[in-house]
């Protein structure tokens, strides 16, 4: 945020949370469900992927969410006014797709925003994933890739035209064309997309930032790194982090050089330099 405090979700708690620099935390507004991927727009509303909410347990020391259906009130797309904390609801559907659980979000310099569904487990089986696109004003949103395996991280180059996806569960980097807003390319059924990259080992993929260089870093589940990928699909770097569920990064302080970490595991939000500065929001780009 402007003022350098960092905004972030609470998914066990249903509270979008900001934290000043000095480390405090103070509710900023409560949404109820599951907030999950949060975005600032040029006025300074912060939108919201609400995955409706899920049950979290203690498993050897780690915040682990379970999938309760018990738990989920409705996958939806949230708008907040920070200044009132007032929660508007902007979408709950992609088209005539019924959003599941949407996960993260990225805006565009074209007065809309990519978001991902990840997707929902019922008890017995998996609800289907998607990649989707939506206006900043609330008149429409629709469903670009669908049915799709977990997707999770999404996030833009610097020039706005290639759209990154992480996918969860098979750990893989997926890039897409942007023709225009909301198409991109290739798009061909349930192969959405062009492989780029996947995580070592058995590391999931979770959310995403991208370097002013255009490198992608995203948060690997089990591995507790930030995994760092070149634009071709290399992978760099492998950042350590003291928990195995870092879920996501962004960047801040006055050079982009600051990463705000957060540790879904043990409930931490951390920061630390960062050898690259990060990308500035589309709207703080001169």
């Amino acid at each position: 945020m402007d003022d350098g405090s960092v905004v972030l979700v609470e998914i066990a708690r249903g509270y979008v949370t900001r934290v000043t620099p000095d480390g405090k935390a103070n509710t900023l507004a409560n949404t109820g469900g599951g907030p999950n991927g949060a975005a600032v727009s040029p006025d300074g509303h912060i939108y919201v992927c609400n995955n409706g909410g899920d049950r979290f347990e203690d498993v050897e020391g780690l915040y682990i969410p379970i999938g309760d259906p018990s738990h989920d009130t409705g996958g939806r797309i949230e708008r907040i006014n920070p200044a009132t904390g007032a929660v508007t609801v902007l979408y709950t559907h992609a088209g005539p797709v019924k959003l599941s659980a949407p996960n993260d979000i990225v805006l565009d310099n074209a007065g809309g925003f990519w978001f991902t569904d990840l997707g929902k487990d019922n008890g017995q089986a998996r609800m289907h994933g998607a990649i989707c696109y939506g206006s900043l004003d609330g008149s429409a949103a629709k469903t670009v890739a669908y049915p799709y395996p977990g997707p999770n991280g999404i996030g833009l180059s610097p020039d706005g035209k290639t759209l990154y996806v992480a996918e969860t569960f098979s750990g893989r980097l997926i890039e897409f064309t942007v023709e225009a807003p909301g198409i991109a390319t290739p798009n061909l059924g349930v192969v959405p997309g062009r492989f780029l990259g996947t995580a070592p080992g058995r590391g999931l993929l979770d959310s995403m930032a991208i370097e002013a260089n255009g490198n992608i870093c995203v948060g690997a589940l089990l591995l507790g790194e930030i995994l760092v990928f070149s634009p071709t699909g290399e992978l760099l770097e492998r950042v350590s982090v003291p928990d195995p569920l870092p879920t996501n990064i962004c960047f801040g302080g006055p050079d982009m050089r600051t990463a705000y970490i957060t540790l879904s595991g043990t409930g931490q939000l951390i920061v630390m330099e960062w050898p690259r500065p990060g990308l500035p929001l589309p709207h703080q780009r001169r």
